[in-house]
């Protein structure tokens, strides 16, 4: 169980990150749903873990911002005197073909998939280091591994986010920190149900288990991860895919 502890998701006003919201609440964690832009449905997950008597309470923060997600963390360890899970989940998209993508399309995934990671990590790290313990669980993707066409700025983004998991986990074990990726494969999400029927189609026969998964899928490998089960586990990637990578 997670009682006592405080746990940031970013991006956690739907989708994955509202599922790995209500996860940790359940686990008994005080969440902190941090939101861009989306207010009013953050507000919303906090009313559903407050109602089922859960602790959380919603954050705005643009995580591409590097003086926001200092301020974010600094007053988040002030209030709570500990910050002691952090899953960055917070994500976007810009899809086109290389030489259709824009460098503005290129930059605007990078900053916030990439560098909002390391933002957070970087000021997390220092509350963590004074408690000598803590969970750092990054959403990664099964595009991060194999590439994904006309996805050259994501699947850039999601290698780096695990390229610094691995280094981040190599920097910080010493002091009883632990930092894992958790990579999805295609989830069922708002993203998702863009896709026409003929991708999906095509999708769903690159998956050896023959469908979707679901939000809740990678939110149970997300409260694993940030249990004391996983108190030995440390720089890994769990690929939650129905196979997609093996």
């Amino acid at each position: 169980m997670l009682n006592g502890k405080t746990a940031i998701v970013t991006g956690a006003s739907r989708g994955i990150g509202k599922a790995i919201a209500l996860e940790l609440a359940e686990r008994g964690a005080d969440v902190i749903v941090n939101y861009h832009g989306a207010k009013e449905a953050a507000e919303a997950v906090v009313k559903e873990i407050k109602d089922k008597g859960g602790a959380a309470e919603s954050y705005g923060c643009d995580v591409s911002g590097y003086s926001a997600c200092e301020e974010f963390i600094r007053r988040v360890a002030e209030k709570y005197g500990a910050v002691d899970i952090l899953v960055n989940n917070a994500g976007i998209t810009r899809d086109n073909l290389l030489m259709k993508m824009t460098e503005e399309d290129f930059s605007a995934v990078i900053d916030t998939n990439l560098k909002g990671t390391f933002y957070t990590m970087r000021f997390v790290s220092r509350q963590m280091l004074k408690q000598r313990s803590g969970r750092i669980i990054n959403i990664a993707s099964v595009v991060g591994v194999t590439g994904n066409a006309g996805q050259v700025n994501y699947a850039a983004s999601k290698a780096g986010v695990i390229g610094m998991t691995k280094t981040a986990a190599r920097e910080l074990a010493g002091r009883g920190i632990t930092v894992n990726a958790v990579a999805p494969g295609f989830i069922e999400t708002d993203m998702t149900k863009k896709l026409s029927e003929r991708v999906r189609e095509t999708v769903i026969g690159q998956i050896p288990l023959g469908r979707f998964g679901s939000p809740e899928h990678v939110a149970k490998a997300v409260g694993f991860l940030a249990s004391d089960d996983a108190e030995y586990i440390t720089g890994q990637v769990i690929h939650v895919d129905g196979g997609m990578v093996m």
